[in-house]
């Protein structure tokens, strides 16, 4: 049986910076404190907190003093950075290249729109971290939906500005623009229709669907592996299932059960971006040994 590992598959860039510049900070021997789940995969963050990460919660802070606090990838609101600088620590910013650009972005909509009355709207999950973060470069005044469903949250006689959470689906960000603009023409029959777009969405990260999809589909068996609270590794897994229904969902090695690979002949092992590399070639070697006749490709 012939073993292969997507190679599109593990962390992103984001999340590789934010690793390193924990790893970096750790070798100095003291504790860092990082902002909420550093990635979210399990196995990841004990392999860190083995090394010594410290997860705390944003409530948590104003007992951290003196202390270094790593940012994660997903960012954090400006609220957050002051109080840092208040109780003396020292800041490692973690936070996505590409998701310091978007806050920025939405920072100066927001001083370009309120005057107007305007509206930032956000596609994306209210309570996902990313998403505070980038409400807060708009005072937490942007309105955030997820769905279509939500679109009774705006005013479509104020001007709007349209973003997205960085890992949202592509597809999904051109059916409320649309959805939107539609609205927002019975207001300004004149078609001067005051709406701003911003696809913000991450190109590295929406491609891997695609990839995903042929990933699937040139294996008889598809074992996935993510954290349990990785919501782009749950988007992911469904992929992979829409593509081959023998795909299989585990959060480590431990989970892999013999009896999915019965007359199997190849086997794909992919994961989310949040999934290390690491853990994946653990899952194949677990796979190796409960099979005959295998050929692994890392």
């Amino acid at each position: 049986m012939r073993i292969e590992i997507d190679s599109n598959s593990g962390f992103c860039y984001g999340v590789v910076k934010t690793i390193e510049l924990a790893e970096k900070a750790l070798d100095n021997g003291s504790p860092v404190y990082c902002l909420g789940e550093i990635v979210h995969n399990e196995e990841e963050v004990e392999r860190l907190k083995s090394k010594g990460l410290i997860i705390i919660e944003n409530i948590d802070l104003d007992k951290i003093h003196g202390s270094t606090v790593l940012i994660r990838a997903h960012g954090e609101p400006p609220a957050t950075y002051r109080e840092i600088a208040s109780l003396a620590n020292t800041l490692k910013e973690g936070t996505c290249p590409i998701v310091l650009n978007l806050q920025k972005k939405i920072r100066l909509a927001w001083e370009k729109i309120k005057d107007a009355n305007g509206q930032i709207v956000i596609y994306g999950k209210k309570d996902h971290a990313e998403v505070i973060g980038l409400a807060g470069q708009a005072a937490d005044r942007c309105i955030v939906i997820s769905n279509i469903a939500e679109l009774d949250k705006i005013d479509y006689s104020k001007p709007v500005a349209l973003f997205s959470q960085t890992t949202q689906s592509p597809t999904g960000y051109r059916e409320l623009e649309n959805a939107i603009r539609q609205r927002m023409e019975s207001f300004f029959p004149s078609g001067n229709i005051p709406l701003e777009t911003t696809n913000s969405i991450c190109g590295h990260v929406s491609k891997r669907g695609e990839n995903l999809k042929e990933f699937a589909l040139q294996h008889d068996v598809i074992v996935f592996v993510s954290g349990t609270n990785s919501s782009n590794g749950k988007v992911l897994f469904e992929i992979c299932r829409g593509s081959n229904t023998k795909s299989y969902w585990v959060p480590n090695a431990d989970e892999v059960k013999p009896e999915w690979f019965t007359g199997a002949e190849t086997v794909g092992i992919c994961g989310a971006t949040s999934t290390p590399r690491w853990l994946m070639e653990k899952v194949a070697d677990k796979i190796e040994v409960m099979t005959t006749n295998e050929e692994k490709i890392i």
